[in-house]
């Protein structure tokens, strides 16, 4: 009776800020149909207050004069009397409208939301007498202090600032509102010097405090803790630390929830455990280490403790265990370093007829499930995904009859999938996901799980061959076996399953044709998955709402229809051929498409011209197909973020429109047969550019001085185009080539239907080859400006790119030294100046370059000691040939007749006498073969008669020749 009191308590308390919301609303509604009118002071008070707020959406704009306030927006009158007595102008809260790659990400930001409201609050709200309930959560007032009035509200039982950006201290006459019961500041950047003012608040029931910095504030604890009323405590990320004198606190004191999650404890606060009333703790995120106290067992009442993303690094103790009450512990994100299985026999050994969830989730636990896991006879959630746990799944689970939830996803697990899951007939969710189990499942496996609604085992080596008869006993809405081997044959039994919503069967062998019947089910897809197979035909339409990947298949024929709310497309690798018209114009969208990848299959014609109806789309990658004519204009009107059209037959020059698309991230359009100059918007507009290809293009001209404001460019790729000038000195703004914090994952996530990620791919030329980079790619840094018509020295500016990996700047018409400041690009992994016409010696300073694993200079004019370093000297010849290059590992010797020692010294300095040589044995050739055969017959007569006959006879001969020929 008292655990259900408790519970009671619990679920009363957390629902508290609810139920006044959906009071005001009923209120709201009663009062709307109403014929009482508001009183006239309270309009113009709330007239005066709109006009000092600042409205960008105008959602005021029905508070008007001549107008019942009683109508207006947010406003709640009392359906007897007239009286304002709540004011909910609490904005709604946006979120971003593309799912875009990790790195290009930009949550819900108030300052980015034109629905917020803003400016002053005006006084005038004091002349409501009767306001009890004012909610401003999640607005924009970032320049001011909560307002000091606010303390003269004495009818306030509810005041909700949350989220609205006040800054600075707390006003402390906020503790004369004797009537306030429920205090909502959190997310504000608040800094109080103290909390004393939450004393007067003699009925205050909820307080949320999160976000504001309490380090000042060191009465927080005693205030707090010891407030007579209190029952629900927020302080969640306040940088608070253990208090130095903790306070005895008395058992009569009535809090029940407790958030102190995301501060500074190393240890847990002693005060805690004089709070006997507690029903629900949450210390996640703090650094809590050490062993978890024993004081637990004092609080009878507990329900709920989080101690997840801690350090907790000793044994779990046994009174942990006899809380009779618990109903959820979570201990993830912890070091605890007690075998698991001794953690569980001390469970077994403690009263836990109430315990329906065990949270392990993300620790640090070593061990095995052992038989313990029987006594758990009422255990209905077990969680212990995310941790190391390795061995095989005991045969002891098949005795927690009345477990609802089993998941022990990413771990190490081994062995096979155990028959006794057969025996949990209460089983609705099963995750086994990411672990190294293997070998065959049977029918037998699933014979008694009716209650079956999710089957999660992907990433795994089992294999599942039922009889193509079989009918399955439950009916899933979830089924995940994604490398499961499932082949040849299409698996037939998912025909039965009715309320399917999620399938993923991506890399499970399987060589069939697909069927009509997959797409045809009388559910409706939300996620397909059924990629990496060699699955053939066509598809007509896809009856799926919101993602679907067919990649890496066999399918032919011309591109399916899609649903109109479809967000995710990813059709790659395939065969797929004819136009893009029937899908980008004849597609009546009811949502935003987010993901549109279809590289790499035969699609021809041009791009069409329709892409209004995409404002959502962020990613497109039409890379490696056959498609030609130019970039249409709207596609410039897209907010994308990636655009990929490399390897097609697409030709003109870019369209400006191109410019709008001002979140690009990546733009890739090499191997085509673009032309013109490069843009120098691309550097205006394009400031979030970081990938950007135009390789093997007839783009020429200079490269623009404009590119060097990309600061976030980490890849820049010019090569193989006809680019002349110089390069320009201000590459050296590419800032995130030289700074390791720029590093990213480009990464996308599908939506909360799955965990699977999206990584970003690029094909890039770097170590004398082209690979592809998906997971990696946000580490690469590399600029290739190869074989065009680039002049000039290499700027020593270059120098200042230290992150660069990769530097390409062969087969062009550089001179002059290389720079010695190369040599600080201490990461650089691949460097090619080949092919140029650079002099002088390798500067010494290369032989700090300890990571390279691909040098060229071969082809220039460079001369002396290759420098002594285990990396220059681990490349083949070919790497230096075509100069006057000597020592390892070269066999020239440096001090041979080739070139001495000291003439290589002198090699920077004299290369014009290195070349007057050259010309002086030209001129000796010349001079000697000319004199050799032409002196003789300008001096001796009978020779020159003789040679002239010779002549003279050898004409004659051809004439007849040609005569005879008919010539």
């Amino acid at each position: 009776m008292v655990g259900t009191t408790a519970t009671m308590k619990s679920v009363t308390i957390t629902l508290y800020p609810f139920l006044l919301v959906i009071l005001a609303i009923c209120s709201s509604f009663c009062d709307a149909n109403s014929n009482v009118l508001c009183i006239e002071s309270e309009k113009n008070a709330l007239l005066k207050f709109k006009n000092d707020l600042v409205d960008p959406s105008n959602r005021l704009s029905s508070w008007v004069e001549g107008g019942d306030c009683c109508k207006w927006l947010g406003v709640v009158c009392h359906n007897l009397t007239g009286h304002i007595n709540q004011l909910h102008l609490a904005a709604p809260l946006s979120v971003p409208h593309f799912d875009a790659p990790v790195a290009e990400w930009e949550a819900y930001h108030p300052s980015k939301n034109n629905s917020l409201l803003g400016g002053k609050i005006n006084p005038s709200l004091l002349e409501l007498k009767h306001l009890s309930s004012l909610d401003l959560s999640n607005n924009n007032f970032s320049s001011i202090q909560i307002p000091k009035f606010f303390g003269l509200l004495e009818s306030l039982t509810y005041l909700n600032l949350s989220q609205a950006r006040f800054q600075g201290a707390i006003p402390h006459n906020l503790g004369n509102l004797s009537k306030l019961q429920y205090l909502d500041l959190g997310g504000n950047d608040l800094k109080p010097k103290s909390l004393q003012w939450v004393s007067g608040l003699s009925s205050l029931q909820y307080l949320d405090l999160s976000y504001a910095d309490l380090r000042k504030a060191t009465d927080w604890l005693q205030v707090t803790f010891e407030h007579p009323s209190l029952l629900e405590l927020h302080l969640s990320a306040c940088s608070l630390e253990v208090d130095p004198s903790p306070i005895s606190v008395n058992s009569t004191k009535s809090l029940v929830v407790l958030d102190l999650s995301e501060n500074n404890f190393s240890s847990v606060p002693m005060s805690i455990f004089g709070l006997h009333d507690l029903v629900s703790i949450d210390l996640s995120g703090n650094s809590l280490e050490g062993p978890i106290p024993d004081y637990f067992t004092n609080i009878s009442f507990l329900e709920v403790l989080d101690l997840s993303g801690n350090s907790l690094n000793s044994s779990t103790p046994n009174s942990l265990f006899s809380l009779s009450h618990l109903q959820f512990l979570n201990l993830s994100s912890n070091e605890i370093d007690q075998d698991i299985s001794q953690i569980l026999l001390s469970l077994s050994r403690c009263c836990l007829d109430c315990l329906e969830s065990l949270d392990m989730a993300h620790n640090h636990l070593f061990g095995r499930l052992i038989d313990q896991l029987g006594h758990f006879k009422n255990l209905a959630h077990l969680s212990l995904s995310g941790n190391n746990i390795s061995g095989p799944i005991p045969l002891s689970i098949g005795e927690l009859s009345s477990l609802k939830l089993f998941d022990v996803s990413e771990n190490q697990l081994n062995g096979t999938f155990p028959l006794c899951f057969g025996q949990l007939k209460s089983l609705e969710t099963l995750d086994l996901g990411c672990n190294q189990l293997e070998g065959v499942v049977s029918e037998t496996h699933f014979s008694n799980l009716t209650r079956l609604t999710t089957l999660a085992a992907s990433q795994n080596r089992l294999r599942f061959e039922p009889n193509s008869s079989w009918i399955p006993p439950f009916q899933c809405r979830i089924i995940k076996l994604g490398q499961w081997h499932l082949g040849p044959k299409f698996p037939r039994w998912l025909k039965f399953q009715k309320n399917l919503s999620v399938l993923d069967i991506s890399d499970a062998g399987i060589s069939d044709i697909l069927p009509t019947w997959l797409l045809n089910l009388s559910t409706q897809f939300e996620y397909v998955n059924l990629s990496c197979n060699q699955l053939t035909g066509g598809i007509s339409f896809l009856n799926v709402t919101e993602i679907v990947d067919l990649s890496s298949n066999r399918f032919t024929g011309p591109l399916p229809r899609v649903f109109p709310t479809l967000q995710f497309l990813i059709l790659s690798n395939n065969s797929f051929s004819g136009p893009l018209f029937e899908l980008v114009c004849n597609s009546l969208r009811k949502g935003p498409m987010r993901i549109l990848a279809i590289e790499t299959n035969r699609l021809s014609g041009e791009i069409p011209d329709c892409w209004d109806q995409w404002r959502g789309l962020g990613y497109l990658n039409l890379e490696n197909n056959k498609l030609t004519g130019k970039i249409p204009p709207s596609l410039g009107h897209l907010d994308l973020s990636v655009l990929n059209l490399r390897s097609n037959g697409m030709f003109a020059e870019l369209p400006s429109t191109l410019q709008h698309s001002t979140r690009l991230i990546m733009l890739d359009l090499s191997d085509n047969h673009f032309s013109g100059s490069v843009p120098a918007w691309i550097g205006d507009k394009l400031s979030k550019l970081e990938i950007l290809s135009l390789r093997s293009n007839n783009f020429d001209g200079h490269i623009p001085q404009k590119i060097c404001q990309l600061q976030s460019l980490r890849i820049l790729d010019l090569g193989h185009n006809n680019i002349s000038g110089a390069i320009p000195k201000c590459f050296s703004n590419f800032s995130a080539m030289t700074n390791k914090s720029n590093q990213h994952c480009y990464m996308f996530q599908w939506s909360s239907i799955s965990t699977n990620f999206f990584y970003l791919r690029a094909l890039l030329v770097m170590k004398g080859r082209e690979d592809e980079y998906g997971a990696t790619l946000g580490l690469v840094t590399s600029m290739c400006l190869s074989t065009n018509r680039l002049i000039g020295e290499i700027p020593k500016e270059l120098g200042s790119l230290v992150e660069l990996r990769s530097l390409n700047l062969s087969g062009n018409l550089l001179v002059g030294n290389i720079p010695d400041e190369i040599g600080n690009m201490k990461l650089m992994e691949s460097l090619d100046l080949s092919r140029n016409q650079l002099n002088g010696e390798i500067p010494p300073s290369f032989s700090k370059l300890n990571f390279l694993n691909h040098f060229n200079v071969s082809y220039n004019n460079l001369i002396g000691q290759i420098p002594t370093s285990t990396q220059l000297q681990s490349f083949e010849n070919l790497s230096y040939v075509g100069n006057h290059l000597c020592g390892p590992p070269l066999t020239k010797n440096c001090t041979s007749k080739g070139i001495s020692t000291d003439v290589a010294k002198k090699g920077s300095n004299s290369e014009g006498s290195k070349v007057n040589w050259l010309y002086v044995s030209i001129v000796l050739g010349f001079v000697m073969g000319f004199w050799g055969v032409l002196a003789p017959l300008f001096f001796i007569r009978s020779w020159r008669h003789a040679y002239y006959r010779k002549l003279d006879h050898a004409g004659r001969q051809l004439y007849v020749f040609c005569s005879t020929m008919g010539i």
